[in-house]
């Protein structure tokens, strides 16, 4: 297993599911954990706590990632603790709704830009002269298979993803040499709490398409992200990588 000793990561996002899993992950390879969350407090704190009690180092911190006043706040705090940041892990995401073209408006396209590309960017903005200056940074971000798949009732969700991966790439280029890499981690449907009202057939509906014929857990992509943050991801950037079994290929 690639250690994370000594490295210290950001987790947004990381109260419940994929941040979650995510965190543990990071933890459980030595990094210290910075647990953001926003609207559950008691939930990141008990995160925070059973890493503590399998041996690692966490701190929960509040923050509305897509607010540049919050983030400031945040990346501050962390630093008094843990000095600086290694790693971030763009994950927080919001309401995902599905509306027809009629339903849709540049609002409901906004919510979604606001997690996946303007929050990255505040983050970003906060950490690349550090990063820079230690010759070392790993920008992990969390999309999504929808970008090749084009689900319909989707585009606003869609669409942003499109141009998260879109931003991936153009920082990857810039960053390349200066020691950061920049990579996107694109699950398929990996079932979590977002999911528990997902109907029986649903399920099969999208396992019977998965080359693998299973859904992944939360773990499998938290172990790609801690790939990536690792040394062993030291010449990959500007990647997307698909955590789906197979169900897309590109």
């Amino acid at each position: 297993m690639e250690t994370l000793k000594g490295r210290t990561a950001l987790v947004t996002g990381a109260s419940r599911g994929l941040g979650a899993a995510t965190a543990l992950e990071l933890a459980a390879r030595g990094a210290k954990v910075a647990v953001n969350y926003f609207a559950k407090r008691d939930r990141a704190e008990q995160l925070c706590e059973q890493i503590k009690k399998q041996g690692g180092e966490a701190t929960a911190y509040y923050a509305d990632v897509r607010q540049e006043a919050d983030i400031v706040k945040m990346i501050q705090a962390i630093n008094q603790t843990y000095d600086h940041i290694d790693i971030a892990v763009m994950n927080a995401t919001g309401p995902q709704p599905f509306l027809t073209i009629e339903e849709q408006t540049w609002e409901r396209y906004l919510d979604q830009l606001d997690f996946f590309v303007k929050s990255p960017l505040l983050i970003l903005r906060q950490v690349v002269a550090g990063m820079k200056g230690r010759g070392f940074g790993r920008i992990i971000q969390i999309g999504s298979e929808v970008f090749e798949i084009g689900n319909p009732m989707f585009a606003n969700y869609v669409a942003a993803k499109g141009a998260q991966l879109g931003q991936t790439r153009s920082w990857a280029r810039e960053l390349a040499p200066t020691g950061i890499t920049v990579n996107l981690v694109a699950p398929g449907w990996i079932p979590t709490e977002r999911h528990l009202h997902s109907t029986q057939a649903e399920i099969d509906a999208y396992t019977e398409r998965v080359p693998m014929k299973h859904m992944g857990t939360p773990e499998d992509v938290a172990k790609t992200v801690a790939f990536l943050a690792s040394d062993a991801g030291r010449f990959i950037t500007g990647q997307k990588i698909s955590v789906n079994g197979g169900n897309t290929l590109e």
